[in-house]
């Protein structure tokens, strides 16, 4: 299923414009796409749409939001690493699919370094051990006690094989000595709707998708995989404090052209995309799912995903994971 969103500008957009970019008279001549390759409704969505619409502003055209689920990512990130390199479609990408999926399958269609040109650095944060409401577990010991008990009859969500949260849920599963069955989605917000439903018991996924929800008592949250706890989520543990020890893991999102972007055009995204992510608002914002925004130059950023793709490599070998 495909969602777009597409940000009306008018006067009051255009007024906002950088003099400096509207003096340039170059990109970007047309609206841009900012391609997810989940569903709507979790982080990396967020991601994209905490920085659309103060983005279309700056840059004085419209940004549209295209939701392309399926295949672990591998459907979004085909599509933008076959489009032409003018900076008009990018991704935003998921760091379970950008630096994990190469080490997953063996033909994903794309490759993380040729196909792809690093723009700029977005959010990062950590995982929840979310749980649904109907799970007879209320912390993080009760829920391994219960899967001891009760092996290969729980089961928790991902949003799709291959994501750091199927290698997050398999890692518990290692640490825990616990049975627990994988149940992959093609995104996290349908992956929520289903444990606020009971439909899965478990989904260990970065806070933006569920913070509201914990808040709310709709899901119940078990511990966090940070060194310390969260300001939008206080009352919910750290993993050591929980008496799970050396859990510590974390997401990314960041923005990719495809390969072989002229230089100019990453340079003025970066810029751009950077000042946003510096102001109150949009750190506010962020801070509130439970994210940190970072920035980074295109060469930190390029020199951060070589370094990522190499540490999932050994984690992934190590868990033995394998979709192939």
């Amino acid at each position: 299923m495909q969602r777009r969103h597409l940000l009306a500008l008018g006067g009051a957009a255009l007024a906002g414009t950088s003099p400096r970019l509207l003096a340039q008279g170059k990109y970007p001549q047309r609206p841009i796409t900012f391609v997810v390759p989940t569903a709507p409704g979790g982080s990396t969505d967020f991601t994209a749409r905490l920085v659309s619409d103060q983005l279309a502003r700056a840059l004085g055209q419209p940004v549209v939001v295209d939701n392309k689920p399926g295949a672990s990512g591998n459907i979004g990130n085909q599509f933008v690493a076959r489009a032409k390199p003018d900076g008009y479609t990018l991704l935003v990408a998921y760091s379970g699919y950008q630096v994990a999926n190469p080490h997953l399958f063996k033909q994903a269609g794309w490759d993380p370094i040729k196909d792809f040109t690093p723009v700029a650095m977005m959010t990062r944060a950590p995982q929840v051990i979310a749980a649904s409401p109907k799970l007879p577990a209320n912390t993080l010991q009760e829920l391994i006690a219960y899967a001891k008990a009760n092996p290969g009859k729980l089961n928790f969500a991902s949003s799709g094989n291959g994501s750091i949260q199927h290698i997050a849920g398999e890692l518990f599963k290692q640490l825990t000595g616990t049975d627990i069955a994988h149940v992959p989605y093609k995104g996290s917000g349908p992956a929520v709707q289903d444990l606020m439903g009971g439909q899965v018991d478990l989904f260990i996924t970065t806070p933006a998708g569920v913070v509201s929800q914990i808040q709310a008592g709709k899901l119940k949250g078990l511990a966090v995989t940070s060194p310390k706890r969260l300001a939008s989520l206080p009352n919910v543990p750290t993993a050591t404090e929980g008496g799970l020890k050396g859990y510590e893991l974390d997401s990314w999102f960041g923005l990719y052209a495809p390969g072989g972007t002229p230089a100019d055009v990453v340079q003025t995204l970066n810029t751009e995309v950077n000042r946003i992510l510096k102001t109150a608002d949009v750190r506010k914002k962020a801070e509130d799912a439970g994210t940190d925004v970072e920035t980074m130059t295109p060469q930190q950023f390029g020199e951060f995903t070589r370094k990522e793709l190499d540490h999932w490599g050994r984690v992934i070998r190590g868990a033995r994971i394998s979709l192939e």
